[in-house]
């Protein structure tokens, strides 16, 4: 086990350099489309992964603090979606990546803002309570605000949406949390394991949908780029500012920034995948790339606070 830990902490540490190398080599060949079919399995296996990592006192724990569990969902499903339609409105993009734009801004945070709220030194308890809770009541909300900015020009199936969501994220994440309630003592020894699984479930992902749309141009991929950046910053930054007009600690501002900032992308690619097309899934691609370092780069100055 001792190997499998080594692996699994240098899969972390380096992440985001091996999903830079991974779409680096997804450009050069289009054999990676074979793995396009299994996302829906990767997926669920990476939120399988996260529900053996929560425990019910983890979410009991959050809710002594209401207030800002309730502002952190808010913001989660306010700023995201409408800086995502504001920016496809804004900027000359296709509807194919509108709309994987907007099922980004329509997703709930993602997992990796527990470790880079912790390495912020912000609210943990908070930031694994906001991950879970926006998470679980995504099969609702993310196929109604999908629904609701882009209905007019994209034809949405929202119980088709509920459904698979239901099936890749809820379905996983609960049966995880139950097994890890019934079964703590006995897979402790697994959880070194777990994020490796996820890393590489994700990297797989980012890999069949950068090899799908290797022939989009240059030019396109930096706009796409481009939308992307300001998308998150977006919400690093309002997350932040307006958790400190509600007057909350700063370690609470910190794990909502990071919460709000940080998407589930590997949802919005599979969503994408599975009720669009592959071209869709790219801004959900890229934003796995990215978020990754401007999360590292601002919970490393935020990590200096004494």
């Amino acid at each position: 086990m001792n190997f499998i830990s080594k692996i699994s902490l240098i899969s972390t540490k380096y992440f985001t350099i091996l999903v830079i190398l991974a779409t680096v080599f997804a450009l050069s060949f289009d054999e990676l489309t074979i793995f396009l079919p299994y996302v829906k399995i990767l997926l669920s296996l990476i939120m399988f992964a996260m529900g053996l990592t929560i425990k019910i006192s983890d979410l009991t724990n959050v809710f002594k603090y209401p207030k800002a569990l309730f502002l952190g969902i808010v913001l989660q499903y306010t700023i995201m979606p409408c800086a995502a339609f504001f920016l496809i409105t804004l900027f000359p993009v296709n509807p194919e990546i509108a709309i994987g734009v907007m099922l980004l801004g329509c997703s709930p945070g993602g997992t990796a803002s527990n470790v880079m709220t912790f390495i912020a030194k912000g609210d943990i308890a908070l930031s694994i309570g906001l991950t879970t809770i926006s998470t679980l009541l995504s099969p609702f909300i993310t196929p109604l605000l999908t629904y609701f900015f882009v209905h007019s020009w994209v034809d949405i199936n929202i119980s088709s949406m509920f459904f698979s969501i239901s099936q890749i994220v809820l379905v996983p994440v609960i049966l995880g949390i139950l097994i890890n309630r019934l079964f703590e003592e006995k897979i402790y020894h697994i959880l070194p394991v777990l994020p490796t699984i996820s890393i590489w479930s994700i990297i797989i992902i980012i890999m069949a949908v950068v090899s799908s749309n290797n022939y989009i141009s240059v030019r396109y991929v930096a706009l796409l780029i481009c939308l992307v950046v300001i998308h998150n910053v977006f919400g690093l930054i309002l997350g932040f500012y307006i958790s400190k007009v509600f007057k909350l600690k700063k370690k609470q501002c910190k794990a909502i920034s990071i919460e709000v900032g940080m998407q589930n992308s590997a949802l919005a690619a599979t969503l994408a995948v599975l009720h669009f097309n592959p071209l869709s899934a790219l801004p959900g691609a890229i934003y796995s790339i990215w978020h990754n370092l401007s999360g590292s780069f601002l919970a490393s100055i935020w990590g200096r606070d004494k």
